[in-house]
């Protein structure tokens, strides 16, 4: 089976690097926990609510991204089994093309270079997509498996996993 990962929100937690450059800039709590279906801006002052829009294209915000729990582990395992690809829209923010590689460099060495998509849209041909953003499922024809995420947490058409734990039980099975 082939499978294709997004990176962020699935892998890498670009949220709390949010909340750390807003707390750092307007003094937003760094405990903020944004509510169902909103957005981190959602929930910053009306005069900063377009700000992640400049942290996201600034060179090196990629790059130090803390992990989603289990990533590392999940992905090796799937990797056992299955043929996977890291697939990001990259593409869209043009300075986190080389953060990305290096972030993936560090912490999933073991996906080479010929397993990594960085594209706008993600027209894969593969079997499994997991992703946090529905609109990437557009046109896919393949299984689609949700990866919660504050801003999904309403959309009820998907099938969901809230961890890494439910993606191998979904496409490994339980015994791991």
């Amino acid at each position: 089976m082939r499978i294709a990962i997004d990176m962020d929100e699935v892998l890498a937690d670009p949220l709390s690097k949010f909340i750390k450059l807003y707390h750092r800039d307007y003094g937003v709590p760094l405990d903020l926990i944004p509510e169902p279906g909103n957005e981190i801006y959602h929930h910053v002052p009306e005069h900063a609510n377009r700000k992640w829009f400049d942290y996201i294209n600034e060179k090196g915000f990629f790059r130090d991204l803390p992990l989603i729990e289990g990533s590392v582990e999940a992905v090796k395992k799937l990797q056992q089994h299955h043929d996977v690809y890291i697939v990001s829209a990259a593409t869209e923010f043009r300075n986190s093309l080389e953060d990305k590689m290096d972030w993936l460099a560090d912490h999933f060495p073991f996906i080479t270079w010929q397993n990594i998509i960085f594209c706008g849209d993600k027209i894969v041909n593969v079997d499994v997509m997991i992703d946090d953003r529905a609109k990437n499922f557009i046109g896919f024809k393949g299984r689609k498996l949700l990866f919660s995420s504050p801003h999904n947490l309403l959309l009820t058409d998907y099938e969901r996993v809230d961890n890494w734990q439910q993606v191998l039980d979904k496409l490994v099975g339980p015994e791991l």
